[in-house]
């Protein structure tokens, strides 16, 4: 049998204790094997009061020769032994053992509390915790000490059941946490159409994928097949929302290719047009390109810059140079304008008119300013109306007179009003007779109004 023997120097230091029995570790070797649990992964240091150990102690005796039994149920058995030393040195620094251990038992318990422990180390501490308490080499209750090691596996029991509903309830959690970023992510692929802001989804989609990391990095591990589907079903709406951007883009480009070659094709257009000189037939072709140019649809911004550039460079050189001409002819136009005001002034000074020898003189001065306003030219628009009204006003004064001459000197006029002149007294005289023979009221005042109207036509012409 090894020896168990405890050197003098453990009085003061248990952890130099010999090396155990095989059937029970010795308190030294105890205290120096290596644990992985939390609650054993060092030798636990408490101080005992004196009433503690002199408790344990009675549970334990010291023979002669050093040898350290203790009560353990009907019998007792050998823990070691502890020459060289008086029997309540031996006794003591077996029951300090017991009581070491029996506060591994209390750590593990509050352990147990924690909501950090995992199955696992229950599992673990439990293995450890039992070889600990099967014969263990101290002194005190054995009994006591098994039965506390009994009630702490109950209570492991139950706290691994805690533990495993909990993680129950957190794996659904999570799995339902995770089913909502993928039902989110299909939710954006259900909503695509000519009308979606692919940037805008893109950034959702990277959102949602770093929200995916995030879950995995943070939360409890869920079920390798489930997790499996949903990331399946996650990754399936990324890539359906990829190819449809891809193919957006691809759309996007030859529209883009499409709306480039027909603006380079309105720009040769508009190049061969800048130098016309035809300034209403070009400006309306002009007008048609712009049109033209708006349906073409866009090329890309910075492509569509400099195609507007070229196409802007031609419009201007063709209606800077028309807005040229329009300078000049209205300077032409101002010039004419001060010209015709002085021949109106001539004209204006030829009224009044009395008599046909006037209008005949005044004809002919006319005549001659109206030749030389016709070879004036143009003057601006806004002040056509206002000088031909003056003009016209002269020439309308002066044909009146003209036209009273010729009517006095017209033998065939001086026939026509003698004539209804005759053929209005003729009717005076009939009207005159009706109404002497007419006896009703109405009739006769009918004849009457008649004949006033008649004497009127008879006064105007003689």
């Amino acid at each position: 049998m090894a020896d168990n023997t405890v050197t003098p120097e453990e009085t003061t230091s248990p952890k130099s204790a010999a090396a155990p029995k095989p059937h029970a570790p010795s308190p030294a070797a105890f205290a120096k094997k290596p644990h992985k649990t939390a609650a054993t992964a060092a030798h636990v240091e408490v101080a005992h009061t004196d009433a503690d150990l002199k408790a344990q102690e009675q549970f334990g005796r010291v023979a002669e020769d050093g040898t350290v039994f203790v009560k353990d149920g009907d019998g007792e058995r050998e823990v070691g032994q502890f020459p060289n030393a008086s029997q309540e040195e031996a006794l003591a620094l077996y029951a300090r053992r017991y009581l070491d251990l029996q506060a591994k038992l209390d750590l593990f318990a509050n352990r147990l509390k924690s909501n950090s422990i995992k199955t696992r180390e229950i599992d673990e501490t439990l293995a450890t915790l039992k070889q600990d308490v099967d014969k263990p080499a101290v002194v005190g209750n054995i009994p006591a000490l098994q039965q506390k090691f009994n009630d702490l596996e109950k209570t492991a029991a139950a706290r691994k059941q805690e533990i495993a509903e909990n993680r129950k309830k957190a794996v659904a959690k999570a799995v339902a946490e995770r089913t909502a970023i993928v039902e989110q992510a299909e939710a954006l692929i259900s909503n695509l159409s000519d009308n979606t802001n692919w940037r805008s989804t893109a950034d959702k989609f990277r959102s949602l994928f770093e929200q995916w990391q995030q879950h995995q990095r943070t939360t409890v591990r869920i079920d390798k097949a489930e997790a499996d589907a949903l990331w399946k079903r996650f990754s399936s709406a990324r890539t359906q929302f990829n190819q449809a951007r891809r193919k957006w883009a691809q759309a996007r480009d030859a529209e883009r290719e499409q709306a480039r070659k027909a603006k380079e094709e309105i720009i040769a257009e508009a190049e061969s047009l800048q130098d016309s000189t035809a300034w209403g037939e070009t400006s309306r072709k002009f007008n048609d390109l712009m049109a033209r140019w708006k349906q073409a649809g866009r090329a890309g911004r910075n492509e569509d810059d400099k195609l507007w550039e070229r196409f802007r460079a031609a419009a201007d050189k063709f209606f800077g140079a028309r807005q040229a001409d329009r300078d000049q002819m209205h300077s032409a136009e101002a010039e004419n304008l001060v010209k015709k005001e002085e021949l109106l002034k001539k004209a204006e000074a030829l009224l009044p008119v009395t008599t046909e020898a006037d209008a005949k003189k005044a004809r002919q001065a006319l005549a001659a300013i109206q030749e030389q306003w016709d070879q004036i030219g143009y003057v601006p628009r806004e002040d056509v109306h206002r000088i031909e009204s003056r003009l016209d006003a002269v020439d309308k004064q002066i044909k009146s007179v003209e036209d009273a001459a010729w009517k006095q000197a017209d033998p065939e006029a001086d026939a026509r009003k003698s004539s209804f002149g005759d053929q209005l007294k003729a009717q005076l005289a009939d009207l005159d007779a009706q109404i002497a023979a007419e006896s009703d009221p109405k009739k006769k005042a009918k004849l009457e109004a008649e004949k006033a109207t008649k004497e009127q036509w008879l006064n105007a012409i003689q």
